[in-house]
């Protein structure tokens, strides 16, 4: 009985550390973001989020949104992006895919759908009606709080999306994701070099000191 009742004391203290770490945690989260210059920003601009700064400060360094006609954003929720994309060009046909709901945008094709699904792929060309000159993608998967699991889930994404580019972008087109730190592996890596005429790396303004990601930027599309 006694074992049973330390056993049960136990349980119980580590269940109230577990609800004091979320509490703490969600309370600096919540005083970030109230600090934080481009939340405020992006809420007087009227943008969802403050990822849009970090495309528009890429884009200010390597110039790839502003002539993109025909757009792929892959992880689209909130829509962020796709706004910036439809402010720096207005007549770009966007189409977007995520498994979160995300408000409609004008000028904008949204589909609540998980992109690993085989039929994505169809469904977003089909929509966008011709061979994207600019795919997007700020997709990352849930976090299980394991680093190494969580970045090689995340990779997977991003494989997913440049071999999506890859079979689909126009001549000439880009392709721009989200990595984390270390940035793209080595075999991703050398298969962006071989069908992109530049491939760079590069974490914008925006991007939070302290955060783990950084954008991999591959332009000039050279063919399959």
């Amino acid at each position: 009985m006694a074992r049973s009742s330390n056993r049960g004391r136990a349980d119980s203290e580590k269940r109230l550390r577990k609800n004091r770490n979320r509490k703490e945690s969600s309370a600096r989260w919540l005083t970030r973001q109230l600090n934080d210059p481009y939340v405020k920003r992006a809420k007087a601009d009227g943008y969802r989020s403050r990822a849009a700064y970090k495309l528009a400060e890429l884009d200010e360094r390597f110039n790839f949104v502003r002539q993109a006609r025909h757009v792929v954003d892959l992880g689209i929720a909130p829509g962020g992006w796709a706004q910036l994309v439809r402010a720096a060009s207005p007549k770009a046909k966007v189409v977007g895919i995520d498994l979160l709901p995300t408000d409609p945008i004008e000028g904008v094709t949204i589909f609540e759908h998980d992109f690993m699904d085989d039929d994505a792929p169809d469904m977003i060309t089909e929509a966008l009606g011709a061979a994207p000159d600019l795919v997007l993608s700020d997709m990352a998967a849930n976090t299980v709080g394991h680093k190494q699991t969580d970045h090689l889930r995340t990779m997977g994404l991003v494989e997913a999306a440049a071999d999506f580019a890859i079979q689909n972008l126009a001549p000439g087109g880009a392709f721009v994701s989200k990595v984390f730190a270390g940035g793209t592996d080595a075999d991703l890596l050398a298969q962006l070099k071989r069908h992109f005429a530049t491939v760079k790396h590069a974490k914008p303004p925006a991007s939070r000191k302290g955060s783990s990601e950084w954008y991999v930027i591959a332009q000039k599309f050279k063919g399959k």
